[in-house]
């Protein structure tokens, strides 16, 4: 069993300042972006469109016949107890769609850790190639049509690196996702559900063990269109970790929330940045009001995308 959770050190501190830095960084970004809009007369007439439009969480929107772009994002989860702890996923992404309603994008991951006086993990400085992975996205309901949008997402997985840890592993896995979105307000503000379940399981080399587990979990957004291109809002996430795939033992609960920002940079180009803390938790058997044994702290995400 693991150890009992002890308070968190100072520096949580810091990391509640980072946040607060975050938040600010998207007023600004806002701002110049506004600033820019108000000169082109043609962006004033952008529509809302959520295939890339929250952080954390995803729409149903998937292009158009024809459509390519290339992104480049980095996801992060900081902070354990006690100690440092700070997990980065940078990940480089083709975009294609091939027919209609069918989103198909190969990625390549590589995986940062940094981790010193974590209870039950070595502490370790490393940066690896990680694994790849294919998002399949399809859409059964258009939202411009219905008035609510209806996709499924399935994300299988092959990695080298435990997330957690940054040990070698052998790791096979899947995301799965139901996506519904509707325009509360047209053009204005939109809303978003995802249903989750996060199958997985690895290997470690050291042991030659096999573990199993999985993430379940529901997530919703709201986005406001504040300027022409920029959308600001907030996601919540409730996440269950299980023991095994078949969601039969529960291992933690979290609850996750936070600020998201979308920008249209240029015609072709915009970026979403994403920042959540853990509001409320529990580690089963394991004392503390948060679970950080599961869960990291604090999770964040910044994305960059080209179409061409």
């Amino acid at each position: 069993m693991a150890p009992a959770a002890r308070a968190l050190p100072s520096d949580g501190r810091g990391h509640a300042g980072r946040g607060a830095a975050f938040v600010l960084l998207l007023t600004l970004v806002a701002s110049v972006v506004q600033a820019e809009a108000a000169k082109d007369p043609a962006a004033r007439s952008w529509r809302i469109d959520t295939e890339h439009l929250f952080g954390f969480v995803i729409g149903t929107d998937v292009g158009n016949v024809g459509d390519k772009e290339v992104e480049a994002e980095i996801t992060g989860g900081f902070g354990k107890r006690p100690g440092s702890y700070a997990a980065l996923a940078p990940s480089f992404e083709y975009e294609f769609v091939p027919i209609d309603n069918l989103r198909l994008a190969p990625s390549v991951i590589s995986a940062v850790h940094s981790i010193s006086g974590v209870d039950g993990i070595d502490d370790r400085q490393q940066a690896a190639f990680d694994g790849l992975s294919f998002d399949v996205r399809y859409r059964i309901l258009d939202r411009s049509r219905s008035g609510v949008g209806l996709t499924l997402n399935a994300e299988p997985h092959w990695g080298l690196v435990d997330e957690t840890s940054g040990q070698w592993v052998d790791r096979y896995g899947a995301d799965f996702a139901i996506a519904i979105d509707h325009e509360l307000v047209p053009d204005r503000v939109v809303a978003a559900i995802n249903l989750l379940y996060q199958p997985e399981t690895s290997r470690l080399h050291t042991t030659g063990v096999w573990t199993r587990d999985a993430t379940a979990g529901i997530a919703a957004g709201l986005m406001v269109q504040v300027f022409p291109g920029v959308l600001i809002g907030g996601e919540g996430r409730q996440l269950w970790k299980y023991d095994g795939i078949g969601l039969d033992r529960i291992s933690g609960r979290a609850l996750f929330v936070g600020p998201t920002m979308y920008a249209r940079l240029t015609a072709r180009s915009w970026m979403i940045a994403a920042w959540s803390a853990q509001a409320a938790g529990r580690a089963v058997e394991i004392p503390g009001a948060l679970d950080v044994t599961n869960f990291t702290r604090y999770q964040a995400k910044i994305q960059f995308g080209l179409e061409f």
